[in-house]
């Protein structure tokens, strides 16, 4: 299975985000790695888009959208660093 990086979660997270979210700084819940969103690996192969964490492969981010609601799992990110 091939993937993308993290940077292609712009377009998928920008229905959702005013900004461009991969800018923003993570934790990984696995791993405890720090890094920028755009460093995850991304794959969008299956019912929806998995990003997985680039130091450990612990799924950090789901997203799977329907013709009427979409559903966002942030399970794998502990925390999320917002610049102002």
């Amino acid at each position: 299975m091939t993937h993308l990086d993290g940077n292609a979660l712009a377009g998928e997270l920008s229905k959702f985000f005013a900004f461009d979210i991969t800018t923003a700084r993570g934790r990984c819940a696995g791993c405890g790695t720090i890094a920028e969103l755009a460093r995850a690996m991304l794959y969008t192969e299956a019912a929806g888009v998995v990003a997985r964490c680039a130091n450990c492969d612990n799924v950090l981010i789901t997203v799977v959208e329907s013709d009427d609601r979409a559903w966002l799992g942030f399970t794998g990110v502990s925390a999320i660093e917002l610049r102002r």
